[in-house]
Formats: C-alpha cells, structure tokens, sequence
C-alpha cells in the first residue's frame, strides 16, 4: 500500500545491472520478436479485480480461493459499509485510492469499451466498476457525509491474515463538514460521474443515481474545504495528499462537465484554472494523489472536440492543452530538463517504491491523447516546436506496456500469470496463504507471519493479472514476498492498463469510440504538408510554453579544494505575473551538492515556510555548491491568486 518513496542506488549498481541486460539482452529481444497477446492480458488484468473485492462475494466469482470477508464493515458506526475493494496486499479500504481506481477503470471503458466488447471483457469490465460505485453509494448516506476508509493500516501490518480470518480493527473513518477532506470527496465523485457515463445506456436509473452522489460530493468538497488526511489521519502514513486538493476540485468538474453537460461545470474547469493550478502545474507523473495531467487531457479534448464555449474559455482551455501537450513530450524525452526519466531499458522511472503505477497511468494517457488528437487531426506541440504526432505517443505507450509484459532487460512479465516468467511470491496476504476454502483452520496475525509470510517459494494461490510495483531504476527486480516495494500489487495499477491493453488489443482499428482509428489518421513518418502550416512555430510555441515564473541561475564563486573546482550557484526565481504565486514547486535535476534556501517535497522542492507564497513582482533565492555545472532548474507548479 501506500505511494512510495525515491530511492538511488551507486554507480556500481548502474555497472552490474548493465552488464544484467547484456547478459539477457538476446532473450529480451526474442520476446520483443514475438509481440504480446494483449487481449489475454487485459482478461487477466479485469480478473485481478475478482481477488480485491471485500463483502459478500457473487455467484459468478471466478477467483475461487477467495471467499467472503468484511461482512461487519460499517456496523459499529451504524451503516452499512459491505463491500468495495482492498487497496493492494493488504485488507484495508482506503477511500482514496479506491475511487481513483474507479475513476480510471471507468475512463478505460468510456475509451476502449467497444474493444473491450470485442474481447469478450465488457462485461467483466462493467461489473469491477459496478462493485466499486456500489459501495461508494453506500459510503455516501448523506450529502455532506462520506466514509473514507474502513480499517487502518498500522493495525493491519501488525497482521498477515487472510481477508477473511481478519481480526484487525474494522473502523471506519468519515468525512463531514467539521472534518473536511476536499481530495477524498473530490476523487470520488469524479469516480461516480465517470462511472454514471458507463451506465448510461445500460442502467440510466442506476447513473442518475451516480450522478446525483457525484454533485452532492463535488459540492461538499468545494464548500468545506480542507485536506483528507487532517480529518482521516490514520491514512496520513499510508496515502498522503501531497499535491492538495485543487487537483481533484479541477478533476471531478471535468468529470461532471462529461457526465452532465452542465456548463457550470465547464466555467468552474475555466474559472479556476489558475487558483487551483490546473494550468499551473507541469507535473509529468499521474496517479492516485496527483490528476493535474489526467486534468489536463480531459480539458484539452473538450478543446480539441470544439466544446470550449466561447472565447475566455478558449483561451484557458488552450493553456491547458498545453500542459497535456507538455506531459506527452516529457515522457517522450522531448520536454527539455522536464523529461521523465527512463531505466537502462526504457520503463518510465520516479520513484523505487510501486514504480509501475506511473508506467501504466502514463500510458493510459498517451493512448488516450493520442486518439482524441488524431481525431482532431492535430498533434502534441513541444517546448522546442517540435510536433509529437499521436501515432508517437501510442507507439511509446505500447512500449511501456511491452516492458510490463516481458520485453525488458530481464525478459520478466510484471502481470501475475501472464508470460513464462513472472512474479511468484507476490507481497499479498490472501494470495500468500492457502485458501480458507482448502483448509478453514484460522490463520491468527503473528501466524500468518511465522507460517506463511516469511515462507519461501511461491505463493499457494495465483494472483493472476494482478500488476506488481515493478523492477528499481536499473532494471534489477528482486521476487521475494517481503520486497513490498517491488511485489505488491495495487487496483490503480491494473485500472488504467485495462484501458490501453484493450487498446492495443484492438490493433490498428483501434483508435477512440468517438473519432477516427488513430491508424488511418496519421503516421509517426508521415503527415501531410497542409497540416503543417497549422502548426506553432518554434518561437511561438516556446512562448506558449512559457511559464510566468521567471528562474535565473548565475555563478557566483569558484574555488579549487583537493584537486576539485566547485562552484556557488545562486537561483533567483522571479513571479512576473500579476497575481500572487502560492505552493510554487520547483524541480532540480543534475543536483550534486547541499542546497539552502529551498527544502524538499514530494514534488520536488518549495519554497521555506515562512515564505508560503511569491507576490507579483517579487523574488526568492536559492543557492547550492557542487563540483560541476550548472543544476536543471524549472517550475513544476503553483497556483495563482
């Protein structure tokens, strides 16, 4: 459970993992050679699903060494909370992570639907969204009320239980206008107004009802707001906001924008770009706790889908384009120092804990944009004023997703039971213990530990489909059961790869529901002069890039210290726009020394404490000392105000 955090390793890790993919490099190619049957993988990505769910289980449960669990969920605090899905390895519902799974698996049909029918998996699909809306009506009893999490995860580490023998505290955790939380109730009626569009031929009762919880929701996270984790604050060690909650504000009015047609939603999307930094923020990774790029993709495709509504909002929609315009060139290498990094064999890299979930969220993305582009006939415009077209960012989304399936150096599949080599022992409690169904002898917390935790070998149950954290910065993986790191497996791992699986699966007719196949459109090597006098020129589309944050870095003194010369470099970040700056976040790459004047954050580094905010006009400094040149610097977001 949990985002994670970063990790490194030295230069001698960098040498050993690449004379590893020497070694492996000829296999690795075969596998590539081969190509993937990705519809086999995007039925086991939807069946992974089956082995999360909490509550009483269906009929047509295909996992079979799961059984029911959590069926007093709720009853201490007087409502029924039975159902909805465990984060990860884990037996905790965590509200947040929980409605962007649903929020994600509901966007990948509301994309791929069609393709998923073809597959056969619609229908599958349809019910892992089902099982999630049907809990969150249930968090959900009153408008300004929302259950945000059964269980806590410093009592459920303490355990390695099975889901159902779990004797871990069940309480649940509410959200409610004395204590707010404008991230959690935010996500989840972005979650149910996605979900509502899903239902909306095939139960319209049922998405009336989506749609209605996803206003009240939407409402109370705008007028009582606050963070999730003040009022929750068991998730606080487990799923921190970082990012804060202007993202998901932005997220579930694009959302309700979708889902109703409600211009209010569109002006709220427009009128608050800056303040809540929709059209602040450059941020190349998307996830649970960050939807700026997810934000800006579903603002760029009302643009690209001709639904601006007018010229202001035009204009805003237009700079929003460009930070989706942004994301796609940095995973594309094409974003300057705001390129996302890769690991010797290509996978998209931020962090050692769960890395994959950003591979796949990012891919989903790229798929996605690329589709609604080519549609549109346009393509991705880069800081340098080169043109991304959209059969690029499909073709790096597949490449990503190859690596997950097994092209990559170590020629190991990350999907459980997809491929000849994948994860054996993942960090999972029900999947790690031999089903209650083969032997029903209670499995107590410290037995679980000493039986079948630090057991070796691999687990008595197959977690098929299910997407593990994936292989460190230089492509090294590690198959234990205690490398939670690597092995665990979450839902938002699995939620946006449905989406691109089917995607791929569907082949060269694959493009969007709604548009033209990305394939007919437009080719990676190929389009056509008269689209190109359409397309910024480089000095057009830097100045569109622009940031009103001006980053000035100097040397400021040099000196020789044991054969060594190191350099003072002073940074003065300037605000020349004329509004205040507030949460302003600033990435640094190529850092080889101490810094002062900035500290760091999740995303990145911020300004100090007391000075929480930047006024039109003025200046902050930073300096830092290293024996090289000159740091990266850019802006990675603010707010204005």
């Amino acid at each position: 459970m949990a985002r994670g955090r970063g990790g490194a390793r030295g230069v001698a890790g960098r040498m050993a993992v690449l004379g590893l993919a020497l070694f492996v490099l000829a296999a690795a190619a075969q596998v590539a050679a081969a190509g993937h049957d990705y519809g086999t993988a995007l039925s086991k990505s939807i069946l992974y699903f089956e082995a999360q769910r909490s509550g009483r289980l269906p009929g047509g449960q295909r996992i079979a060494w799961r059984a029911n669990s959590g069926l007093l969920d709720g009853k201490a605090n007087g409502v029924d909370l039975v159902g909805g899905y465990y984060d990860a390895g884990d037996n905790v519902k965590f509200g947040l992570p929980m409605a962007f799974t649903v929020t994600m698996m509901s966007w990948s049909v509301l994309e791929y639907g069609e393709q998923m029918a073809a597959a056969g998996e619609l229908g599958h699909a349809l019910e892992a969204v089902k099982w999630g809306t049907d809990y969150f009506v249930k968090a959900h009893p009153e408008a300004e009320v929302l259950y945000g999490e059964v269980g806590d995860g410093d009592s459920d580490h303490d355990c390695w239980q099975r889901p159902e023998d779990m004797t871990t505290s069940r309480q649940a955790y509410r959200l409610d206008p004395q204590h707010p939380g404008s991230e959690l109730a935010g996500e989840t009626a972005a979650a149910m107004a996605a979900a509502s569009l899903v239902f909306r031929s095939s139960n319209p009762g049922y998405a009336n009802q989506l749609l209605q919880h996803s206003k009240q929701l939407f409402d109370f996270a705008d007028k009582y707001r606050g963070r999730y984790d003040s009022s929750i604050t068991v998730a606080r060690n487990y799923y921190a906001s970082s990012s804060g909650y202007g993202d998901e504000l932005l997220w579930a009015a694009a959302w309700l924008y979708q889902a109703s047609g409600d211009r209010r939603y569109l002006n709220y999307l427009a009128n608050n770009a800056d303040a809540l930094g929709g059209t602040g923020w450059s941020i190349n990774q998307f996830g649970w706790d960050v939807k700026y790029p997810g934000v800006q993709v579903l603002a760029a495709m009302v643009l690209l889908r001709g639904k601006a509504g007018g010229g202001a909002h035009a204009d805003v929609l237009r700079r929003y384009k460009q930070k989706a315009d942004l994301f796609a060139c940095s995973c594309l290498g094409r974003a300057g120092a705001n390129n996302v990094r890769r690991t010797p064999g290509g996978m998209i890299y931020h962090q050692s804990w769960n890395n994959v979930q950003f591979v796949t969220s990012a891919s989903f993305l790229l798929a996605a944009y690329g589709d609604h582009l080519a549609a549109a006939r346009q393509a991705a415009q880069c800081p340098s004023g080169a043109a991304a077209q959209p059969a690029e960012l499909l073709a790096f989304a597949r490449s990503q997703v190859d690596y997950i399936l097994g092209s990559n150096p170590r020629a190991t599949s990350y999907m459980v039971g997809y491929g000849a080599t994948y994860p054996r022992q993942a960090h999972h409690r029900g999947a790690s213990i031999v089903s209650i169904k083969a032997d029903p002898s209670f499995v107590s917390c410290q037995g679980g530990y000493n039986s079948w935790y630090h057991r070796r070998g691999s687990n008595p149950n197959l977690l098929v489909g299910a997407t593990v954290g994936g292989p460190d910065e230089y492509d090294n993986f590690a198959d234990e059961r205690d490398n939670y790191e690597q092995t665990e497996a979450t839902t938002y791992n699995n939620a946006p790869l449905m989406g691109v699986l089917a995607r791929l699966a569907a082949g060269h007719g694959g493009g969007r529901r709604f548009g033209h196949s990305l394939a007919d459109e437009v080719s990676a090597t190929s389009i056509k002069s008269d689209n190109q006098t359409s397309l910024p020129s480089p000095s057009l589309a830097a100045a569109e890039h622009a940031s009103p944050i001006e980053i000035e870095q100097n040397a400021t003194a040099s000196w020789t210290e044991r054969d060594k010369t190191y350099h003072r470099y002073a940074v003065t970040v300037t605000n020349r726009s004329l509004k205040t700056v507030h949460e302003l976040h600033i990435g640094i790459s190529k850092l080889y020394g101490k810094v002062w004047g900035v500290d760091k954050a999740r995303y990145g580094y911020v300004l100090p404490s007391w000075l929480p905010s930047l006024p039109a006009g003025k200046s902050a400094a930073f300096v830092y000392i290293q024996a090289a040149p000159p740091a990266d610097v850019w802006v990675t977001g603010y707010k204005l105000l």
